[in-house]
């Protein structure tokens, strides 16, 4: 190859390599807009004592590491967990309310969310607050739940607490 060849192979790299450098990170505002929806679905189906549906925005791979419990994993441990959990909490009277912390990341088909809750009786009193960590693959275009852990800031659960095997808290 002469030297015009190899300088116009070298240029034609430098444009390719320009070209990748000027394109724009990809907007997420719709994945964080859908990772919140599965958030609320996930607080909706649970204050109604549904776990049924609670479980069924968790991937069948996924792992549940909910306070007091052993890690649930699997769709049908996290689903007998949740069918427990959500009638016993909402038959106590309580329900769960996300905090006002809420932070949302993705990337490509994996995103996380991380959160604050609190938990208030049927007076509205709080009974309990917490954090939560959510992490979500987008699976055939839909994202689930593959890892969800929370824990409560109280140092040992209330008696209204004790009703329900633990705090709400999302996905």
């Amino acid at each position: 190859m002469n030297n015009l060849g190899k300088l116009t192979l070298i240029m034609a790299g430098f444009a390719a390599l320009a070209a990748c450098a000027r394109t724009s990170p990809p907007d997420t505002a719709a994945d964080q807009a859908a990772i919140r929806a599965v958030q609320n679905s996930w607080y909706k189906a649970y204050n109604s004592g549904d776990g049924a549906a609670v479980a069924a925005l968790y991937a069948e791979d996924a792992v549940l590491s909910a306070p007091h419990v052993p890690a649930a994993r699997g769709g049908a441990l996290i689903r007998e967990y949740f069918l427990k959990d959500a009638a016993t909490f909402t038959a106590a009277g309580l329900k769960g309310v996300e905090g006002p912390t809420s932070d949302v990341g993705v990337s490509g088909d994996l995103a996380w969310q991380g959160d604050t809750y609190k938990v208030i009786d049927k007076s509205g009193a709080t009974v309990d607050t917490g954090k939560t960590l959510t992490v979500f693959q987008r699976r055939d275009a839909k994202w689930m739940i593959i890892r969800d852990t929370w824990n409560s800031d109280v140092a040992s659960p209330s008696p209204e607490m004790a009703a329900s095997t633990s705090a709400p808290r999302a996905q």
